[in-house]
Parts: structure tokens; C-alpha cells; sequence
């Protein structure tokens, strides 16, 4: 049998990778914070020190998936622990694809505020989309940490929204482009930016969905809101 130095061992291991899971999530939380605020304010030496921190970001990917693969070829887990490893790995996948997106709108933060631009664009509704975006984030990553699968449904209903206002301001700024064709070079940037933070709530709501399938033993991928509160009673 196992000795108990070997399961305080294994725990330690487990627990050490959960801590990094949710450093990386601090770390992307921050990124794309700042990238929303560095579009808004015109702040490029801001939206320059986001792209700097996407290496930092992939590092800890790297870090925490050969952790993983150390505890899968030393531990062999089982059950729930398989579970969970199953859901880190999945998870910080997400985590960096969020950094990517943060990234792309300091990018294009950088772009809209070229000195040729005519263009000086109002951003509330990015903004307003942004934070709920960064609200399901936050929320994913309070359910990894607590194990709780409560708010799953609540991220899958306000993925929903941030959907609509996708779409809203995708309209928006199409009939900007149309009413007045000299938008259309910082407005085609801006269509970029709404898309990369509808991805970011994409990515937020798979990662409540992998809370559900390491707490229930439920894959809810691809289900209705219907069906995952059912899972989640």
C-alpha cells in the first residue's frame, strides 16, 4: 500500500499546480484589464507592457502542463484526482488563448491611436462588453478555486450576453463604417477587438464548464442552460 508520506506527497503536488493555475488566471485577469483600459485611455505604453507579459503567460502554460505530465507518469491518479488533473490541463489551455486575446486588443489598441487616425472612436459599449467578459473570467476562477459548480449556469447565461452585445455593437459599428467611410479603417480595428473579447468570454465559460466536469464527473460541453442546471443540482 501507499505510504502516507507518498499521499501527503501527491497532495502537496496537486495543491502546488492548483496554486499556479490560479496565478496564471490573476496574471490574464490583469492582461486583459489593462488591454481594455490601454484602447480607452490611448495608454501604447500600457498596451506595449501587455504584449511584453504574454511570454510570462505561456511560461506558466509550459510550467503547469509538465507539471501535470509529472504527476500523470509518477502518481497514476485516478477518479476524481484524474478529474482534476484532466481540468487543469484543460483550463490553463483557455487561460493562455485569453492571454493571446489580450494581447491582440493591446495590439490593435496601438493601431487605433496612429497619429493619421481621423477617427477618435467612443468606446462605452466596448467597455461595458469587456467588463462582463472579464466578470465571467473572474468568476471561473473563483469556482476552480472553491470547487463550486453554483455559478456555472450564471457564467453560461451571461456568455449568452456578452454574445448579444457582440452582435449589437458588430452593428453598430458596420453602419458607422457606412454612414461615414473614413471610419472604416479604425472601426475594421475596433470589429477585431469586440471579437477577441467575445472570444474571452468563450473561453470563460468552458472553464466553468470544466468545474462542472471535475466536481459532477459531467461533461456539459455543448449543452443547453437547461440541461446544465440540471447537472449542477
Amino acid at each position: 500500500m501507499p505510504s502516507e508520506h507518498i499521499y501527503k506527497q501527491f497532495d502537496a503536488d496537486m495543491e502546488a499546480v492548483r496554486a499556479r493555475v490560479l496565478e496564471m488566471g490573476g496574471m490574464v485577469e490583469e492582461q486583459v484589464t489593462q488591454a481594455v483600459e490601454a484602447l480607452i485611455t490611448g495608454n501604447t505604453k500600457l498596451a506595449e507592457t501587455v504584449i511584453d507579459q504574454d511570454h510570462r503567460v505561456n511560461a506558466l502554460e509550459v510550467a503547469a502542463d509538465e507539471a501535470c505530465t509529472q504527476i500523470i507518469a509518477l502518481r497514476q491518479p485516478t477518479a476524481s484526482d484524474l478529474r482534476m488533473i484532466l481540468t487543469i490541463i484543460k483550463t490553463i489551455t483557455d487561460l493562455e488563448r485569453i492571454g493571446d486575446e489580450a494581447a491582440k486588443i493591446a495590439r490593435f489598441a496601438i493601431k487605433v491611436y496612429d497619429n493619421d487616425r481621423i477617427v477618435t472612436p467612443r468606446y462605452n459599449e466596448i467597455k461595458y462588453m469587456a467588463g462582463m467578459a472579464t466578470k465571467m473570467l473572474r468568476e471561473s476562477l473563483d469556482a476552480f478555486a472553491r470547487l463550486d459548480v453554483s455559478g456555472a449556469a450564471g457564467v453560461a447565461r451571461q456568455d449568452m450576453e456578452v454574445d448579444e452585445e457582440f452582435h449589437l455593437i458588430t452593428r453598430h459599428l458596420i453602419t458607422f463604417m457606412m454612414e461615414d467611410p473614413r471610419t472604416i479603417s479604425t472601426f475594421i480595428d475596433l470589429l477585431f477587438v469586440v471579437k477577441a473579447i467575445e472570444r474571452i468570454g468563450d473561453h470563460a465559460k468552458n472553464m466553468s464548464e470544466y468545474v462542472v466536469f471535475m466536481v459532477k464527473g459531467k461533461d456539459v460541453r455543448h449543452t443547453t442552460i437547461e440541461e446544465l442546471e440540471r447537472e449542477i443540482q
